[in-house]
């Protein structure tokens, strides 16, 4: 209890002689930490979480075989793809998922540098609500700081990688093979939408596994900044 109230206190003074003052008391704190050696720690977890778990995603099959992330039908496809292996189409059907996957797979790795340049942009505001709080709100601090622009310049990525693994034409053949059943509703489908926000949910999904590393296992602090900061939630 006294640990959690020096780490409130810290949060709250900004002269370094009262801040020096507090880390004496405490001198399980390792020392002053600023706010802006917070905000870095918080920065250094979440780039942890880019390199080690979305370059995963990266990979082939790094969406397709990870039951996390994969990508499955929404609700308008989920009727197609059930027609379509009605009608004797099971390996158009697969294909179409797995096109989608790939895409996902394509689109992130062209897009890592967005996530890391967000990253740096996290400041200290409501850092004292990230660092005490659940074992992903740093994760998703940045989800709803970075959504919108995320999502900005990683759905161009999204289209060229939809086209880069055919999954364009695969799902122009699968919607126009289906359209043409009939009594059907016809559909259309916005795959590069739906793929973009799958695939952002995929990389901060994968970043929290990271935050949640780093909170709860103290080996998985790597550097003496992660090992201060975090020791604070402990």
């Amino acid at each position: 209890m006294k640990k959690i109230l020096a780490v409130l206190v810290v949060f709250s003074l900004s002269g370094c002689a009262e801040l020096q003052q507090v880390a004496s008391q405490y001198p399980q704190l390792g020392g002053v930490l600023t706010n802006p050696d917070i905000a870095a720690g918080l920065r250094e977890a979440l780039n942890n979480g880019i390199s080690k778990e979305v370059t995963k995603l990266t990979a082939t099959d790094g969406f397709f075989k990870n039951e996390a992330v994969k990508i499955l039908l929404p609700a308008e496809l989920q009727k197609v793809d059930k027609t379509l292996r009605n009608i004797g189409l099971s390996s158009l059907a697969d294909e179409g998922l797995k096109v989608l996957n790939r895409a996902a797979e394509s689109a992130v790795k062209e897009a890592t540098p967005i996530f890391v340049d967000a990253v740096k942009n996290i400041t200290f505001t409501d850092a004292k609500n990230i660092l005490l709080g659940n074992d992903s709100a740093a994760t998703l601090y940045l989800e709803n700081a970075t959504s919108g622009a995320l999502y900005s310049k990683f759905s161009p990525v999204v289209k060229a990688s939809l086209a880069k693994v055919g999954a364009d034409k695969v799902w122009a053949n699968i919607i126009s093979k289906y359209n043409a059943v009939p009594l059907v509703n016809k559909v259309s489908p916005d795959l590069k939408d739906y793929v973009t926000k799958e695939a952002m949910k995929g990389v901060f999904k994968m970043i929290a596994v990271e935050e949640k590393d780093i909170r709860t296992n103290l080996s998985a602090r790597s550097s003496d900044l992660l090992k201060r900061v975090f020791a604070l939630q402990d």
